[in-house]
């Protein structure tokens, strides 16, 4: 059991990190790191836990990446951050500027500085030095359809369009899959050079039928796609209509396991999440997804779904969240799971609160409360 856990928090105005000791019973705050910054993504690196990197999003450094090689004591900004060719400082002179960045993945685990990043507008980039320098995956940002996937209107969403979910298989670092919002999900299996959409199976009722009756092969709005650690052919996929499931050694479509949720709550939301040792479980929180799109839990009673059976049948858990008047949701990267037996599944709000249940969802107590809007949560184990 690890000695220490760390829940690293990423806000609308800054981070912070909640850590207990072994017991998972007395949790502490430190923080604020980096206040008044939009921090997007903040993760540890698996592969050397006192190197932790930031993905920003305003504040004085604008659109960036900050790394730290002391667990968070110190920070320094990338000396190149991820652009798209032709950007400068002041006019994305190709067209494509980047706004912020909004998703953080560390390479293959035999590939020591190796990084991923996501950004809005879409746009993929890398770094091999551990995150100071970033340069674009060109075979996914300058392929010759990269317009008609993700279209020209960009995706409506109060924050912009978002590249994410990006995915670095561990058994094969040359197999990544990332996720486009507005987009869909793409695969690559050389590396980023070439790409294919994954897309099939999922619906698009955002938009026009088309006039063949056949279903589109890109423009799909995934929240977030998610890899079972233990089996690399079992994809999970919360998208913005509806929860899939994928066995890509079975096929290549996605079907549609949200139908399985009560019909009063639906399969709409942001997150996904996998047990690490258990293929067929998962859990997701839901969100209103009516045609207003208030992006709060349904009627302002917050519960977690969770499936043991590969989304086949789905069970409420809700003990120890407010019974009413509770109108925040989780977004696509503030829900995580530790390692602990049983396992400890945190999720942080968009009113500021984290919230931990150490049975794997039965029970739920709030660890933190009174922070910013929550953008990202995840757990390192030292």
């Amino acid at each position: 059991m690890a000695e220490s856990t760390l829940v690293l928090v990423g806000t609308r105005k800054g981070a912070w990190i909640i850590s207990a000791g072994s017991t998972r019973s007395r949790w502490s705050v430190k923080g604020p790191l980096q206040l008044g910054t939009i921090v997007y993504h903040f993760l540890a690196d698996p592969r050397d836990t006192d190197h932790m990197l930031m993905a920003l999003g305003g504040g004085p450094l604008g659109a960036t990446v900050i790394r730290s090689n002391n667990q968070g004591k110190t920070w320094h900004e990338a000396a190149r951050p991820p652009a798209f060719a032709g950007e400068d400082s002041t006019a994305g002179q190709s067209g494509r500027t980047v706004d912020h960045v909004f998703w953080l993945t560390p390479g293959h685990r035999t590939q020591p500085g190796v990084w991923y990043a996501g950004t809005s507008p879409q746009g993929l980039f890398r770094s091999v030095d551990g995150g100071d320098s970033w340069s674009e995956v060109t075979g996914l940002n300058h392929h010759p359809d990269f317009p008609l996937w993700c279209g020209s209107d960009g995706n409506r969403t109060p924050d912009g369009p978002k590249l994410h979910s990006i995915i670095v298989d561990q058994t094969n670092p040359a197999h990544l899959l990332v996720g486009m919002s507005k987009g869909g999900v793409f695969e690559s299996w050389d590396e980023g050079d070439t790409w294919a959409p994954l897309n099939k199976g999922v619906a698009t009722d955002f938009l026009p039928p088309r006039d063949d009756g056949a279903e589109y092969d890109y423009g799909h709005d995934p929240h977030c796609l998610v890899m079972h650690p233990q089996e690399n052919t079992r994809l999970y996929q919360q998208n913005r209509c509806g929860i899939y499931r994928l066995d890509t050694h079975l096929t290549d479509r996605w079907e549609r396991i949200g139908t399985n949720m009560p019909g009063d709550i639906g399969d709409i939301g942001f997150p996904i999440l996998v047990h690490p040792r258990e293929i067929e479980t998962a859990w997701v929180f839901p969100m209103d997804g009516s045609n207003l799109w208030p992006r709060t839990c349904p009627g302002g009673e917050p519960a977690v779904y969770r499936t043991r059976s590969g989304g086949m049948s789905w069970e409420r858990k809700d003990q120890g969240f407010p019974e009413k008047q509770a109108w925040w949701t989780v977004l696509r990267q503030a829900m995580a799971t530790d390692l602990g037996k049983p396992l400890g599944i945190y999720l942080g709000t968009t009113s500021g609160q984290v919230w931990a249940s150490f049975d794997e969802g039965d029970n739920w107590r709030s660890i933190a409360r009174d922070l910013p809007h929550i953008y990202s949560l995840e757990i390192v184990e030292i």
